[in-house]
């Protein structure tokens, strides 16, 4: 009923997973990962127990394989089971039990392991791995797991429809304001087409949670300061810092006013016009 990718980045510095299925906030159950140690995905009847206890073997210097087959030995379970794991170096081990519903199987690579049951066929874990495989590995680890997610939801993904979906990412101290490891937490609980707005929520993850990047970053001239102060009056704000504390724009703005990153100047652009014709009528 439920098909993944567990992955590590190229650059070994982020592991992830991302999800969908017919099922009710299927990111509660799947997924785990901790930085500098692997990811897990549990599913088919899946045993959440196995996210703590995975995690806790690799921590301790497993490999994946030996992780999973861990797993195993002490489940009675792991017929009904689908688990896929990949280690702090990229090692990866997916097992399907032969009593999960058709169609489900796997697919591991260097990286990667990529699962699914109850699936329109076997082409949906065939076309999330070529997804994958052909993403840029010099995009962020959440892109290219989203890319292998939606080749999989395309090719006809849980074959009894959609409703949930959910990614996360981990890297060392990319959690808010460093406080943690989770770069991305999206959880998409109930929804008729829960992997694209998973892409919609991504974009608002990158633009609310992540810095500018110096490529997205625009001088303030003497020019663009008058035109900024002119749309920060015309919206009712006395200054830029203000304005961007409000809209939580902090890691998009320069605190010292030298710069704004390029996609915050065109929401304020837009903000500006739409309360000018707001004004006019």
């Amino acid at each position: 009923m439920t098909f993944s990718i567990v992955a590590r980045s190229t650059d070994g510095e982020s592991w992830g997973v991302a999800v969908a299925s017919k099922f009710l906030a299927v990111g509660a159950i799947v997924p785990a990962a901790v930085a500098g140690v692997g990811a897990i995905a549990t599913q088919a009847d899946a045993n959440v127990a196995y996210k703590g206890l995975a995690l806790a073997h690799l921590d301790d210097g497993a490999t994946a394989s030996v992780a999973l087959q861990r797993l195993l030995e002490e489940d009675e379970g792991r017929d009904e089971r689908q688990v896929g794991i990949v280690d702090a170096d990229g090692g990866s081990a997916s097992h399907t039990g032969h009593a999960c519903l058709d169609w489900a199987g796997s697919e591991t690579g260097d990286g990667y392991a990529i699962q699914g049951n109850i699936l329109a066929g076997d082409f949906v874990v065939a076309a999330m791995q070529d997804a994958f495989e052909a993403s840029d590995r010099e995009e962020p680890l959440a892109r290219r797991l989203l890319a292998g997610l939606a080749a999989g939801d395309d090719a006809g993904g849980d074959r009894r429809g959609r409703q949930s979906a959910a990614l996360l990412v981990v890297r060392e101290g990319a959690g808010y304001s460093g406080g943690d490891d989770i770069a991305v937490d999206l959880r998409i609980d109930d929804h008729p087409d829960p992997v694209t707005e998973l892409f919609r929520l991504l974009d608002l993850n990158d633009l609310y949670l992540t810095a500018s990047t110096p490529a997205e970053q625009v001088t303030i001239s003497d020019e663009l300061r008058d035109e900024i102060e002119r749309h920060l009056h015309t919206i009712g704000f006395g200054s830029l810092a203000d304005w961007a504390g409000t809209e939580n724009y902090e890691m998009r703005v320069d605190a010292g006013g030298s710069w704004i990153d390029q996609q915050v100047l065109e929401i304020l652009r837009e903000a500006a016009r739409e309360r000018g014709e707001d004004d006019a009528r």
